[in-house]
């Protein structure tokens, strides 16, 4: 399994984020992460990028405990958070030549990421100066440097007109699939979920409510009246 959770129970203070969460994701699988604000999907994403370690429960990413061997998950792991940090002050290429070398990854790394995230013509530009889609192609192209095998991506669409919004949801189909790379995309649009994910779960006030594949899901229910019902009846 390239991510495997086990009883994951988080809280704070009085509060429970997540409460007994467990599953499992296969290699090459692409799955929707599901809930409503609040539901715990950022929660769990930063568990299993290693950002969060006091939990209960336990979690692997590629066979790697998230607790026990953090730097062999952080290898292995690409992580696209919901608000992408960006050094605006910088170029396109000099920045992922900067992360690049954080990643000790060769340089070469940087050219192939540029051309696979459509981001060729933009290269020689600021940061600043790109649109939100461009922006997020450059978060993307980070995550994408040191060839990761698991994909984790906390709402890569929030904010996108609908062309970028198409643009960026190509993208992601297109490097999981001709990469061979599991993804575990957070979302709050289901037309996303339907045109790209394999699978659908949903969480609820720190609950996993639904797990199950997307032609299941789409059997059982239409999908936003089977989130409606999920995450209002609890």
């Amino acid at each position: 399994m390239s991510i495997k959770v086990e009883n994951i129970t988080k809280t704070y203070g009085n509060q429970t984020v997540l409460n007994k969460v467990s599953f499992s994701i296969k290699k090459g699988e692409i799955v929707g992460f599901l809930g409503p604000n609040g539901a715990g999907k950022s929660t769990m994403m930063k568990i299993l990028t290693t950002y969060i370690s006091s939990f209960e429960g336990a979690a692997f990413v590629n066979g790697f405990s998230v607790t026990e061997e953090k730097l062999n998950v952080q290898k292995c792991v690409g992580y696209l958070p919901e608000h992408n940090p960006l050094y605006l002050d910088m170029y396109v290429r000099e920045y992922l030549f900067f992360n690049a070398d954080v990643y000790k990854v060769d340089k070469s790394q940087v050219e192939l990421v540029i051309e696979q995230t459509g981001l060729s013509s933009e290269a020689h530009k600021k940061i600043e100066q790109l649109s939100k889609g461009y922006r997020q192609r450059v978060g993307l192209a980070n995550a994408l440097l040191h060839n990761p095998a698991v994909l984790i991506l906390d709402e890569p669409t929030t904010g996108l007109d609908p062309n970028q919004l198409l643009e960026i949801r190509e993208l992601i189909k297109t490097v999981a699939k001709e990469g061979g790379k599991t993804v575990l995309l957070s979302t709050h649009i289901m037309q996303e979920v339907k045109a790209i994910c394999d699978r659908v779960i949903i969480l609820n006030k720190g609950n996993l409510v639904h797990d199950k594949t997307i032609e299941e899901t789409l059997k059982e229910s239409n999908l936003e009246t089977l989130f409606t019902k999920l995450t209002t009846e609890r």
